[in-house]
């Protein structure tokens, strides 16, 4: 089993509903996103080009990438559509007294 890190990375009503809230930790760029599902987190970078996809279209869980349209679902990283068919990293999160955490692997 895996032992993750938890890093705060945001207050919980700064990720709003249907926008990107994008992050760092470390050298990992990821992006948040409030579902109805809860807050998700994902890596914020295509894995077709090097564009951050929090600053493309939201509907539905799937982010679109502003450059080609790549699509990924949010809450598991999976690719579902366009010029990729790689997914993007989907890291764990928790949300404890207003703020949001995420888990990347300890090391």
């Amino acid at each position: 089993m895996t032992t993750l890190t938890w890093h705060d990375v945001a207050r919980a009503d700064q990720v709003t509903v249907d926008t990107p809230f994008p992050c760092a930790v470390g050298d990992a760029r990821i992006a948040l996103y409030r579902t109805d599902d809860g807050i998700s987190a994902i890596g914020d970078i295509c894995t077709h080009e090097d564009v951050l996809l929090s600053g493309g279209w939201l509907e539905n869980c799937i982010i679109e990438c502003p450059m080609h349209q790549a699509m990924f679902d949010v809450r598991t990283g999976k690719c579902m559509g366009g010029p990729t068919d790689q997914d993007v990293p989907c890291y764990a999160v928790k949300e404890e007294n207003g703020v949001v955490f995420v888990g990347l692997p300890a090391g």
